[in-house]
């Protein structure tokens, strides 16, 4: 019989296919018009993994691994196929578990407990095994079972971390992905084989190793391996602190929750983690007498504001008088400012900054003078000066918080021995699993829809709709500059995002399908379903938290 003909459009084309036909064939013929690999399709506006096929009269748009989504989903597979090798080159004897923890540059770090020591010689293994299966372009394969099929599939594997997630899922089905007899779970869509997955490369590194992989700019090539040696030790002390309580995982976090019994304890050790951390920097910017300025930059929803008033405490602690000041208050004149691509104004730049009257009145408080210091009235657009004079004693300190804080061209005139530098972001040290992991990125975005909602009544969708304009500022002006920090402080706690989830499911459930953020607000949607939640209320008042749920006992 022959098969019935549909049309399709897409690239500013119509063909016709016959019914049944997998869209990984119909992105093949329309490779040639794109500049990167295809590994995702929008059928209809609705998004496809490419192993499905036609079944009707449609639109199609391809997403390719210099999208968004399509760079995750190679990631994603990625992360499978690396698994796989591991356990093929160590014959399945002798591992335990892989781990595959958090971003390093445009990779993941990740590490083994194994039977045997990791060495450059498995590695490369492990690598020649990864190499191979390209080459023969092996399968990946989706099959969807019950949930408790799932329960039982990775009881028997050994990967109880997945056992105890999909032991709180609501959800009757679960998709499964395997390469010949190798099964795992990943969360979200993958590519149809592993001959998409060319570009990659390993390194020993620390305690692991790290999987290097493309960056979404540049998706057919590696940059160098440029290790970030600060940001990774904080990473690596938050993962301690959550193991040292026993929770690595979603899994292991729902089971105390739900049967440990001392959840308040978990949430005071946090608590008190972090103050210790706090009051360790107190301690060492009050060991050098020599340093007014204490500045402190993080990208967006890293709980800056409530960590320097945190800090501020500590200070008075160490017998220190700190005074806060923000550097959004020396914007330029609004007239003055600059204008992005689009030609709306560009406040994210360091132009918008008035950076010599910055450095003048910095200047001149270092010197002993009396200075008014300007507060920028946002609604007229100009700064005014009506404040009281200010003045730098003997244990007096600057206490300044802004996105541009580390780059060195913001206190160009200051004497580097007058500064004492902050980044500070939430690096989540939280998996989903073994071999899912929580991007820190999926973690700010959700404190700033609850935030952006209690604060200034902004819809969860303009919110969504402004992440990637507040991504680019912050790979632009925050990203190149946090080695310059003298610490690192991490904002995040291991319990949050189940505290949020009662906050920010309503605002996404908000999201009309029609809507062109509807597609994120359902990935967030799936990705707090997996949380069992926690009540507010267990949160004490000065937590960091509190700055974005409200009820905290600092005025942000």
């Amino acid at each position: 019989m022959e098969r019935k003909m549909y049309r399709i459009e897409a690239d500013g084309e119509t063909r016709e296919y016959p019914e049944g036909t997998p869209y990984r064939v119909i992105a093949g013929d329309f490779q040639k018009n794109h500049e990167n690999d295809i590994v995702l399709v929008f059928v209809d506006g609705k998004l496809q993994e490419l192993h499905k096929t036609l079944q009707g009269d449609c639109s199609l748009v391809f997403e390719t691994t210099g999208d968004e989504i399509g760079h995750s989903t190679y990631k994603r597979s990625m992360c499978l196929m690396l698994v796989k090798a591991i356990y093929d080159a160590a014959h399945h004897e002798g591992i335990r578990k892989v781990r595959i923890h958090y971003s390093m540059g445009d990779g993941y770090y990740c590490t083994m407990d194994a039977d045997f020591p990791l060495t450059r010689s498995f590695l490369d293994q492990v690598e020649g095994r990864m190499r191979s299966m390209v080459e023969e372009d092996m399968p990946v394969r989706k099959r969807t079972i019950h949930t408790d099929e799932a329960v039982a599939l990775f009881r028997r594997h050994g990967m109880h971390d997945k056992e105890r997630l999909f032991e709180y899922r609501r959800v009757s089905k679960v998709n499964i992905y395997s390469m010949n007899e190798f099964e795992d779970y990943y969360y979200g869509y993958m590519v149809p084989s592993a001959g998409y997955l060319r570009y990659f490369a390993l390194y020993l590194y620390d305690e692991g190793f790290v999987i290097q992989m493309p960056s979404r700019r540049e998706p057919r090539s590696l940059a160098p391996f440029a290790p970030k040696s600060k940001l990774f030790q904080v990473m690596k002390e938050s993962t301690k602190w959550g193991d040292m309580q026993g929770i690595e995982t979603v899994g292991s976090l729902n089971d105390r929750i739900t049967k440990g019994g001392d959840m308040r304890d978990m949430v005071l050790v946090q608590e008190a983690l972090q103050e210790k951390k706090i009051a360790q920097i107190a301690e060492k910017i009050a060991g050098r007498r020599e340093a007014k300025f204490v500045l402190i930059a993080g990208p967006s929803s890293s709980g800056k504001t409530t960590f320097s008033h945190r800090l501020s405490i500590q200070l008075r602690a160490a017998g220190m008088v700190p005074h806060p000041i923000s550097v959004d208050n020396y914007f330029v004149e609004r007239e003055e400012n600059p204008r992005d691509e689009n030609g709306d104004f560009d406040f994210e730049c360091l132009e918008a900054v008035d950076t010599d009257l910055f450095n003048d009145q910095m200047r001149r408080l270092l010197d002993g003078e009396e200075v008014v210091l300007p507060t920028f009235n946002f609604k007229t657009g100009h700064k005014e000066f009506g404040g009281k004079p200010k003045k730098l004693g003997a244990e007096d300190v600057l206490v300044i918080e802004g996105i541009h804080c580390l780059n060195p061209k913001l206190t160009l005139s200051l004497p580097d021995e007058n500064k004492f530098r902050i980044y500070i972001s939430a690096l989540t040290p939280l998996n989903i699993d073994d071999h899912n992991r929580i991007p820190t990125t999926d973690g700010r975005l959700i404190r700033r829809l609850v935030r952006d909602a209690r604060t200034r009544g902004s819809s969860a969708r303009r919110t969504i709709a402004m992440w990637p304009s507040v991504r680019r500022g912050e790979e632009k002006n925050i990203f190149p500059y946090q080695e310059e920090a003298d610490v690192m402080f991490n904002s995040a706690l291991i319990y949050e995002l189940a505290v949020l989830k009662q906050y920010v499911e309503p605002l996404l459930f908000g999201i009309e399908r029609d809507c062109r953020e509807y597609l994120e607000a359902k990935r967030l949607l799936k990705f707090l379903d997996y949380f069992v939640g926690i009540e507010s209320s267990r949160v004490p008042a000065i937590s960091l938290l509190r700055e974005f749920i409200g009820g905290g006992c600092f005025r942000v």
